[in-house]
């Protein structure tokens, strides 16, 4: 992962959540340069390993929340379902004017001006799993009220788990759940298939995983590190009546092709995003 500026943080940053991908994400700060004295961690219990980090910064964690001062972002990494509650435990830091930040799915940014008022600063999030080892990508939409200067905080702040967009509005948030904040359990399942189809082809399934693993992985690698896009790289690869040409022809068939089959599989997740949000 390319190296990032430094976060341009005055305050304190709150984060609310510190599971897998909270936890990675503090991480990523402390890497960035942020001072442990800046980050409160509330969680009733941190994976061992992010309890070790805690402990080895020093970072506070669950303090008393009538003491804390000087908060400049709440960034919610709890799961959706008990995000309302969590939220009771800090909601008396809303005085401070800070700038939410959410990397829940399904909670909209109504939701929080719910708790924290109409005229606060919320960005909503939904970054995805590969995020938890820093290579994910992240879509943000933000209200009204948040400023150039807050979204180029938390842009820097995502940056720490990967790459960051912005998206127009927060609508196209469920559009992106749907394409990368799923996309990698559809990356996992074609990985699946394609050692399934080696394994009919009379590979050991062992062997067959193996080597399926290996294409998705160098392949990903191979767009990442070379910038090409998808589009050439998949012509520079395809032989003029060769045998990727012949499997092509399955795949890009114009009725019941991936593509058509990929964009039933992105709407029917975006659609399920909205029923989730609303």
């Amino acid at each position: 992962m390319k190296k990032n500026k430094p976060i341009p943080l005055a305050g304190k940053l709150v984060l609310l959540g510190a599971g897998k991908m909270g936890g990675a994400m503090m991480e990523g700060w402390l890497k960035a340069g942020i001072i442990p004295s800046q980050l409160v961690i509330f969680d009733p219990a941190p994976p061992a390993e992010i309890m070790t980090l805690i402990k080895n910064h020093n970072i506070s964690h669950n303090p008393d929340i009538e003491k804390l001062k000087n908060v400049e972002v709440i960034l919610t990494a709890v799961k959706p379902q008990i995000m309302d509650v969590a939220l009771k435990g800090i909601i008396a830091l809303k005085t401070q004017n800070p700038l939410v930040l959410s990397i829940a799915a399904g909670k909209t940014i109504a939701s929080f001006e719910e708790h924290f008022g109409k005229d606060a600063a919320v960005i909503r999030t939904i970054p995805n799993t590969p995020s938890s080892v820093g290579r994910g990508i992240t879509a943000m939409a933000a209200n009204q009220n948040v400023t150039s200067n807050q979204k180029q905080l938390a842009s820097a702040l995502l940056k720490s788990i990967g790459d960051v967009v912005e998206v127009e509005n927060e609508k196209q948030i469920d559009a992106a759940t749907g394409l990368s904040g799923s996309g990698p359990a559809y990356i996992f399942y074609m990985t699946e298939c394609l050692a399934n189809a080696g394994i009919a082809q009379g590979l050991d399934p062992d062997l067959a995983m193996q080597l399926a693993r290996a294409t998705v992985e160098g392949s990903g690698e191979l767009m990442r590190s070379s910038g090409i896009d998808a589009a050439t790289l998949r012509q520079n690869v395809t032989s003029p009546n060769g045998t990727t040409y012949a499997g092509l022809q399955v795949l890009m068939a114009k009725e019941n092709g991936l593509e058509d089959l990929m964009i039933k599989t992105v709407d029917a997740a975006t659609k399920r995003s909205i029923e989730l949000a609303s």
